[in-house]
């Protein structure tokens, strides 16, 4: 229940702080609007890259997730705080909202052609390739999930574990590859949520 009540702190936090900090873009930017504009184009340039000018249609949902894993793992990093991204079940309901939008984007996109690729490039082993392609997009979720999961609980125990068991200052270095790993796995889920998308709306062409 307490992964619960922190994602809802960090869904309610985070749009709140971001608007009150970010309300007024000024000429000169103040440091909280240069890393707002920093991942606003991280993430534009990441889409464009991968879908071109239509992967702008998903800078909400990318940018969302974004901003949810990213402060959902690092509120973990605080003395008595419980990172809702260690917990399975956040995790997988991340997994599972982009299993199933890059699913219903890929069949709005194509129709009934995006069952195409599942058939694979040679009509005699088509049942050979549906059987590997549904076992290949069944397992997304799950690894992305629990990717997720496994480093940000890993983290944390760690970082629990030196803290009760060494000096202050002894942790330092493995709250620092907590932190790195912060990013590193906001960054993972948002490029394979991008890759997902894109593949699912543009395989068709290829």
């Amino acid at each position: 229940m307490t992964h619960v009540i922190m994602a809802l702190i960090i869904v309610i936090a985070v749009p709140i702080l971001f608007s009150i900090l970010a309300k007024r873009p000024g000429l000169v930017p103040t440091p909280v609007q240069n890393i707002f504009e920093i991942y606003i184009q991280f993430v534009d340039n990441m889409l464009k890259e991968n879908m071109g000018e239509k992967g702008r249609k998903y800078f909400p949902l990318v940018a969302g997730i974004g901003l949810f894993v990213f402060f959902g793992n690092l509120i973990g990093m605080i003395p008595g705080f419980e990172s809702p991204t260690a917990n399975l079940n956040t995790t997988m309901a991340l997994a599972l909202l982009v299993f199933f939008y890059y699913n219903f984007e890929g069949i709005r996109e194509n129709g009934l052609g995006y069952f195409k690729h599942f058939l694979g490039p040679i009509p005699a082993m088509a049942p050979v390739f549906i059987i590997i392609e549904l076992l290949s997009h069944l397992s997304r979720p799950i690894t992305l999930a629990l990717r997720l999961f496994a480093n940000m609980t890993g983290g944390e125990l760690i970082s629990v574990v030196l803290i009760m068991l060494v000096p202050l200052l002894v942790p330092l270095p493995g709250m620092l590859i907590h932190f790195i790993a912060v990013f590193l796995q906001t960054y993972v889920f948002m490029v394979l949520t991008t890759v997902y998308i894109a593949g699912a709306i543009t395989h068709v062409e290829h």
